[in-house]
């Protein structure tokens, strides 16, 4: 009799601790990304590299007015952004592009209704180093400057020097709005150096005199006195125009995008919020101070 009492008491204690074992997963995983709880005063943010300087004046200002929230944003690229909203580990995403239809298939095979949201324009500039003499480029030679069929300066007038290419990494989605406005959707040169952000871009072009590379308009004005921005012209015979607020909004500049911030439509009342406060006037006021162009 008291072996079975002790076996049974054993098989009572096993089912409470696997009862209570149950309940500290579902506890768990509701704590998880994928609750929308209105309940939730932090925000992760993660996505474009272009977007980063943006999204952080976003972020402080919004704490400023909400001391009781929590906003934590990172780079990446707008591919690793997109990624981690697809896998449930940030609750907006930063795009510079669009995104694809095989993650938006993706995005409907998980259960989830994606919202796209248009919160600011830019101007992709093209800046090489200022001892370099070249002061503007058609969108032609830039091109093929980047598809390698141009491979030193004298081929567009400058001094015969080597030509170093340097691009955004491939998770970039400034990598990809490049590659299909400028180079035609035609492969980048294998000689083009691949940088991991925006500020390595800057970086690499201020220190050799003939280098080239592209950048947010954003990050191309606070880097002013390291690099020089091109003006661009359509092609020989037509007006070179220099990136601006002005020249993106009216269009004359023509490498230029929108940027987006991406959301599950069943995202928590914080996040929504937080979306409201970046195309208010106060938000788009921030758009404006940081170098990019307003949606309105």
């Amino acid at each position: 009799m008291f072996s079975k009492a002790r076996i049974l008491l054993v098989r009572i204690n096993f089912y409470k601790i696997a009862v209570v074992c149950s309940l500290a997963v579902a506890v768990l995983l509701g704590c998880g990304r994928g609750n929308n709880s209105e309940n939730s005063n932090s925000i992760t943010i993660k996505g474009s590299d272009t977007m980063v300087h943006l999204a952080s004046a976003w972020s402080e200002a919004f704490m400023a007015a909400n001391s009781d929230y929590e906003v934590s944003v990172t780079g990446g690229g707008s591919g690793t952004g997109i990624a981690a909203l697809l896998n449930g580990t940030t609750d907006i995403c930063m795009a510079s592009r669009k995104m694809k239809n095989k993650e938006l298939d993706l995005a409907r095979q998980k259960g989830m209704n994606l919202k796209e949201i248009v919160v600011a324009l830019d101007g992709i500039a093209v800046i090489v180093n200022p001892a370099n003499p070249v002061s503007e480029l058609t969108v032609g030679q830039v091109g093929k400057i980047y598809k390698g069929a141009y491979e030193t300066w004298g081929q567009v007038g400058a001094p015969k020097e080597n030509i170093i290419v340097l691009a955004r990494e491939s998770s970039s989605g400034t990598y990809v709005f490049f590659q299909e406005h400028v180079l035609k959707k035609a492969d980048y040169t294998q000689k083009a150096r691949l940088m991991p952000a925006t500020s390595s871009v800057i970086q690499s072009v201020s220190a050799d005199n003939w280098a080239i590379g592209y950048v947010g308009l954003g990050y191309a004005l606070d880097a002013k006195g390291k690099v020089k921005v091109l003006s661009i012209k359509e092609n020989v015979a037509a007006k070179a125009v220099a990136p601006s607020s002005e020249s993106v909004k009216s269009g004359e500049y023509s490498i230029a995008r929108p940027l987006y911030l991406y959301i599950d439509d069943n995202a928590s009342d914080t996040v929504k919020r937080f979306i409201d406060f970046c195309l208010s006037a106060k938000g788009q006021e921030i758009v404006k101070s940081s170098g990019y162009v307003t949606v309105n």
